[in-house]
């Protein structure tokens, strides 16, 4: 009989909303890693007919550059999409305790709300400015792109395909 060898595939999708801010450290060699947690909610019926809302939260470390700009652009809230690969790791406390996680090991990571760098949010509102309508018109957004709404507007009214 032939035997048969399953592929080898550990990959994962996922959307969800940052449930604390990023944490950011150097490994001892340097490497810059960040680790934070999403929380993903899916809303379903139960058996009576009731909406009902499930969360998982899922843990997500990144590495290397990507490891900077999460910390640099994500807060706590922000949308993301996340794609990368299962993985899980085991540790032992300084009390004798073991742990063990499974976690995303991110390969790419979207995010998903406006990006604004963190410094920027922090500013006193007195040191913000203000955008006014002829600021607006010296930009080089046409003027005949119609308005957007959407949360969710990606640029695509202003595309010509």
């Amino acid at each position: 009989m032939v035997s048969l060898k399953m592929p080898d595939i550990n990959s994962v999708v996922i959307a969800g909303n940052l449930t604390s801010e990023p944490t950011f450290r150097r490994t001892t060699n340097g490497t810059p890693v960040a680790n934070f947690c999403i929380a993903c909610n899916r809303k379903f019926k139960d058996s009576s007919g009731q909406w009902r809302e499930n969360v998982c939260f899922i843990g997500v470390v990144a590495w290397h550059k990507l490891a900077e700009s999460c910390c640099e652009f994500l807060s706590k809230g922000s949308a993301v999409l996340v794609e990368g690969e299962l993985q899980s790791r085991s540790w032992k406390s300084e009390d004798g305790s073991s742990s063990q996680v499974v976690e995303i090991k991110a390969r790419r990571i979207q995010f998903l709300n406006k990006q604004v760098k963190k410094e920027e949010i922090e500013l006193e509102p007195n040191q913000q400015t203000e955008t006014t309508n002829e600021d607006e018109a010296d930009q080089d957004s046409p003027s005949d792109a119609p308005e957007s709404n959407s949360e969710f507007d990606f640029g695509f009214q202003q595309s010509k395909f």
